[in-house]
């Protein structure tokens, strides 16, 4: 029992301190050999907080929490930052979850009904392109808006402008993020059945660390901008003259 125990809250593995610093793909690698156990583990935690459906984009915003600590190395007890995770962003996860789902929805519309007329009106080319580019834009404005989120409590206002302003800015990495995740599941379906175990063992924890090491350096880089370059906060009720 002790043992079982332990292998949910012990601390997770870091770097020694003499180690060399790596970046791009050759950190990704590093991180994923060192911590791929913790992720298998995350991948379980993250299917039982999604089973009932309403509970999923707090169970995703949980993950992404995890995922960021560690792409940042920090010390990680995976049920207790979970749990905690889950339970503070509930409320705000969940209306920003029907909110992209809502979007996401009217692009998609958007992308059918274009794509069927196109067939016949060569003019319905050029909605439907940018109805194809609004899609992937939100696609990484919502990976910039959940990382900003478990990185630093903001007005909702604050944290749409910097979510777009890090979407505008480093897009690639997000983009590069979300194609690893269709590769992830192109795999599955294209090796099913020897791919059944995937989404059971590491394709949501392994998607998600992407997306956080992705967009994490964006995040940061909007995050450290000067104050004059931020949006400015409401002042306080007491502050005001």
């Amino acid at each position: 029992m002790q043992r079982l125990r332990e292998m949910w809250t012990k601390e997770g593995p870091g770097i020694p301190k003499d180690a060399p610093k790596r970046t791009g793909l050759a950190l990704f690698a590093e991180i994923l050999a060192r911590e791929w156990w913790e992720m298998v583990k995350l991948n379980i935690l993250f299917i039982l907080a999604s089973l009932f459906v309403v509970t999923l984009p707090a169970a995703l915003v949980a993950m992404a929490r995890v995922s960021v600590a560690l792409v940042e190395d920090r010390n990680t007890y995976l049920l207790r930052d979970f749990t905690e995770a889950f339970l503070r962003y509930f409320w705000r996860a969940t209306a920003w979850g029907l909110t992209l789902a809502g979007a996401f929805a009217i692009c998609l519309q958007a992308i059918l009904t274009y794509a069927a007329g196109a067939r016949d009106n060569l003019m319905l080319a050029a909605p439907l392109a940018i109805a194809l580019v609004a899609t992937a834009f939100i696609a990484v404005f919502a990976c910039h808006l959940v990382m900003l989120m478990v990185m630093r409590d903001l007005p909702a206002l604050r944290l749409l402008r910097l979510a777009a302003l890090g979407s505008v800015v480093r897009p690639l990495p997000a983009l590069a993020a979300l194609a690893f995740n269709a590769t992830l599941w192109l795999a599955h379906i294209l090796f099913y059945p020897v791919s059944v175990f995937m989404p059971a063992t590491f394709n949501f924890s392994l998607g998600m660390f992407a997306v956080a090491f992705g967009v994490h350096r964006a995040v940061v880089l909007v995050l450290d901008l000067p104050e004059a370059m931020q949006p400015p906060c409401k002042p306080h009720a007491g502050n005001a003259s």
